[in-house]
């Protein structure tokens, strides 16, 4: 049963974010929505809003309850890592796989300009796998979960982050998330609302997550949040000696 869940898990997991890529890398402007006007605007807003609500819902009290039902009983709660990264491939996969394109293309890039967006964009997936990693891969990717029901024993989370790109700025994952959704070659009505309202989300989000934080690791997150920036990495004011 782990091995099921982890194989659902992996593989929900990277075809929703093969999807967005592809997506995103059209600008939004290819995928499998047909829904008609005047209802298309609807259908995709409501696909907007359900990615992020979902998505910080399950990380409350309530949605730890709600993940417990979707995995047996004696088994639930160690598989809460795994059962979320299922959900949330999900919503990904709807989001970008049923989207209704508008069918406006502002600008699609040509020449040397798709050569560099490439680069960019490309180099932006690297920066969130590195992210990832540097976050714990296996919270992240699920497998914390049903590797700990494989080996019957209790998930061993991760320490608080703080090395690799954490040390240059505390929400790394949502800075390159960010960029991914900027950094694409071609740019359609469809990206550039897909655009401001994810940067938004990944502006917000992470007070959310830092309030958890705070409450698992107290003094020590309160310590490394006072070394390192929020979101950029602007410098620090010098510290007077005495």
């Amino acid at each position: 049963m782990a091995v099921a869940y982890g194989l659902l898990c992996h593989a929900s997991f990277a075809i929703g974010v093969a999807t967005m890529i592809a997506a995103m890398f059209f600008g939004m402007s290819r995928s499998l929505g047909t829904v008609t006007a005047p209802w298309w605007p609807v259908a995709d807003a409501a696909l907007l809003l359900q990615f992020p609500l979902a998505h910080s819902l399950l990380l409350t009290p309530v949605g730890g309850r709600m993940l417990k039902r979707l995995a047996p009983d004696r088994i639930a709660g160690r598989l809460a890592t795994t059962t979320y990264v299922i959900v949330a491939s999900l919503q990904v996969l709807l989001l970008f796989a049923l989207w209704t394109p508008s069918g406006v293309v502002w600008w699609r890039a040509t020449g040397p300009s798709l050569a560099v967006l490439c680069v960019c964009y490309a180099a932006s997936w690297l920066l969130l796998l590195k992210s990832i990693l540097d976050a714990g891969i296996s919270v992240q990717a699920g497998s914390l979960g049903w590797w700990s029901v494989f080996r019957d024993r209790a998930p061993r989370f991760p320490p608080m982050p703080t090395r690799g790109l954490f040390r240059v700025v505390r929400q790394p994952i949502y800075v390159s998330f960010s960029l991914t959704v900027w950094t694409v070659p071609t740019w359609t009505p469809d990206q550039f609302a897909v655009a401001v309202f994810l940067t938004a989300y990944c502006l917000a989000a992470p007070l959310l997550k830092e309030r958890r934080f705070r409450r698992r690791f107290g003094d020590g997150f309160e310590t490394y949040a006072r070394q390192v920036p929020y979101w950029l990495p602007w410098p620090r004011p010098p510290r007077s000696g005495r």
